[in-house]
């Protein structure tokens, strides 16, 4: 039976007896017990237990990690109002703090490798040096507490170092990769005034070479806050560690070399619980990029949480997430360094020279947890990738997935072509609070096509229209109490409008989130996609993501996106547009397999009104889907308004879509 036709009614990785011994949380929960005299003889009485007493939990967490604090740091939740709940109101501490205490003198903190195969590799003390003496060159350009320090960087090493100099300093980082434009940039990084830009030559990806001078030149000229840039070299000599040439680099720039010379201590400077540690950025699709704040308590107790009790991540571990600097998973993978484990680098592409790219990185650096998105798992079956075969992954315990929706199918090939004995760990989670609401867990089932259990210290439900619990259906993603990495506040948000209107408009004192999920029986959650850009047809909803689980499984479709929109009049339109693979023509007998598919595996009310081949599917560069920017632009939309193009991947798609929507009145058909 192959993975398409299996059925899904049993689970696809079960946890040994020693899965659960070994499992961090599981020492955790013994702990836990000893301590409050509680039994807690499962994750879900755990879980429970960890949103019903909520300062419980997080005084736990707290002790458990031996989180240090420079004044008594009072109670765990000293308010639990949500927006502007009030943890350890009392406390005194830094994020970097946590990393140099979780330093090893027998490994490598960071591993870096290029698309040539050529690695860099920082120790532990070579890290804290770094980031001592930088740390040190942004003290004396005048950063202090408060500050902003920005990057404009690729993923190496250099953009982790340079945060962690400028968390310890009680300074604010934020970053965006160089694969984004001038304009893009300026639209992030232009909101923060920063005083110092960190930056690179360039970087490479897919074989190709982009040097990014002149992008930098006009960042730096539309930063006028800025009083110094420390540039990194990655290109200019030609060489893994060059140096830019004398007609390219900034003359009042500082190298890299240069700012990071010398030993200088590494002393974290105690910052209140709330004080800002990082601005990330939402997909600024529709608008100018929300600037969300968190803080240094709140995302130091919720990454310990997440890396090392649901990951199941230690000292040990060798932990590789393809990433960005723009996108939150950088700094999720970052809080690898909280426990002591490696962190993996990588700028290039994951499909390059081959498919299998990340595969064989897992191989070669003996990854443990290897993290990717459904979509690079989808071109992996369909280019016919065996990686358990060609590839010694011996050392992989976990495949963590996000981004999107993993089908049952892709799950199912996950454990027949890397292994059966590797659970895959699907999170989703967000920008907003830098982590995830639900996910895996070392000591719970994985069945394919569900998220295995919500995260410890997250009251997730699912509301109905009313506000109302729902189990077996579809409802919206609910938090209804505090996170204490919920965001500290919005970037020029002084009275919290656009905070209060993100999250806390449709249900009073309760966080939706804005995705369609449903809980099932046994707790896991399956995932329908973006409840605002979701298909309603005669009063029944569906989300997008149970059509592309369908139809981009079919050897023909490589990728797809389905529009419901409201006619003029009151009918409902609902295009699907599909990218075919090399050779494929969309004719009437593909359409009919289409719809025959969707029909028997998704719901025959939900079957499009048509089928067209497009050029592409536009994203955002984290990759999410553009669906409700091309649903406004369906609805009449100013293709100038409806979405900023520099934060698209191909923004020549959103032209083609924009064409197509003009030559289109909706028919009324559907309603």
């Amino acid at each position: 039976m192959t993975s398409d036709q299996r059925a899904d009614n049993r689970p696809q990785w079960v946890p040994t007896a020693a899965d659960i011994e070994q499992a961090r949380i599981t020492e955790f929960t013994r702990w836990v017990e000893r301590r409050t005299g509680l039994s807690l003889p499962d994750y879900w009485s755990l879980w429970s237990w960890s949103v019903d007493d909520l300062g419980g939990f997080w005084q736990s967490v707290w002790d458990y990690f031996d989180v240090k604090s420079a004044a008594e740091p009072g109670p765990a939740l000293a308010d639990d109002t949500m927006p502007g709940a009030v943890w350890f109101p009392g406390a005194r501490l830094n994020y970097v703090d946590q990393v140099v205490r979780s330093a090893r003198p027998d490994r490598a903190a960071i591993v870096y490798e290029n698309e040539a195969g050529e690695r860099e590799s920082l120790s532990w003390a070579e890290l804290i040096r770094q980031a001592g003496a930088l740390a040190a060159t942004l003290r004396s350009m005048g950063v202090g507490p408060g500050d902003r320090v920005v990057g404009y960087l690729p993923n190496v090493p250099e953009a982790i170092v340079a945060f962690l100099a400028t968390a310890s300093l009680g300074a604010v980082w934020a970053a965006c990769g160089q694969d984004y434009s001038a304009p893009a940039a300026l639209d992030r990084l232009g909101q923060l005034e920063p005083k110092v830009l960190v930056t690179a030559d360039g970087y490479r990806f897919a074989g190709k070479e982009h040097r990014r001078d002149a992008e930098i030149a006009q960042v730096r000229a539309g930063l006028s806050s800025l009083v110094a840039t420390v540039l990194v070299p990655r290109l200019g000599g030609g060489t893994l560690a060059g140096t830019p040439s004398a007609d390219t680099a900034p003359t009042d720039a500082v190298l890299w070399g240069d700012a990071t010379a010398g030993d200088f201590p590494l002393e974290p400077a105690p910052v209140p619980f709330d004080h800002p540690l990082w601005v990330v950025f939402s997909s600024g699709t529709t608008g100018l990029p929300k600037g969300i704040v968190h803080g240094h308590g709140g995302v130091l107790l919720e990454h310990l949480k997440a890396i090392a009790l649901q990951m199941d991540l230690g000292a040990d571990d060798v932990f590789f997430w393809y990433t960005s600097p723009s996108w939150m998973m950088w700094n999720f993978q970052v809080a690898g360094l909280l426990v002591g484990a490696t962190i993996v680098c990588y700028d290039g592409s994951p499909a390059y020279p081959a498919q299998d790219r990340l595969w064989e990185m897992a191989s070669g650096l003996g990854v443990t947890v290897l993290g990717t998105s459904p979509g690079y798992v989808m071109a992996c079956q369909k280019a016919g990738t065996v990686p358990r075969a060609d590839h010694d992954l011996g050392s992989l315990r976990t495949v963590g997935i996000t981004g999107s929706t993993l089908p049952a199918s892709l799950s199912w090939w996950l454990s027949d072509n890397v292994g059966r004995h590797v659970p895959v760990a699907s999170i989703s989670g967000g920008t907003d609070v830098v982590s995830a609401f639900v996910g895996g867990c070392r000591t719970v089932p994985v069945w394919p096509g569900e998220l295995s259990a919500p995260y410890l210290g997250a009251a997730l439900d699912a509301f109905d229209e009313s506000g109302s619990p729902v189990r077996g259906e579809v409802g919206e993603l609910v938090i209804t109490r505090p996170m204490p990495s919920m965001p500290v506040r919005f970037w020029n948000d002084d009275d919290g409008t656009r905070y209060r209107g993100s999250y806390f408009d449709t249900y009073p004192d309760v966080w939706r989130h804005g995705d369609w999920i449903s809980i099932t029986a046994r707790g896991g959650v399956v995932m329908h996609g973006r409840s605002d850009s979701t298909l309603n047809r005669q009063g029944i909803r569906m989300g997008s993501a149970d059509i592309y689980q369908v139809v981009e499984r079919m050897p023909e479709v490589n990728e797809a996106l389905i529009i419901g929109v409201d006619g003029p009049e009151g009918g409902y339109w609902m295009p699907l547009f599909v990218v075919l693979a090399d050779g494929v023509r969309l004719d009437d007998t593909l359409r009919d397999r289409i719809r025959d598919e969707i029909r028997t595996h998704a719901s025959p009310r939900h079957v499009p009104d048509e089928i067209v081949s497009a050029p592409g599917v536009p994203h955002t560069r984290t990759g999410k889907k553009l669906e409700v920017p091309i649903k406004r632009l369906f609805q009449g939309g100013d293709p100038l308004r409806v979405v900023d193009r520099s934060a698209v991947d191909d923004p020549a798609l959103i032209d083609w879509f924009a064409h197509f929507g003009a030559a289109r009145q909706p028919p009324l058909v559907g309603g």
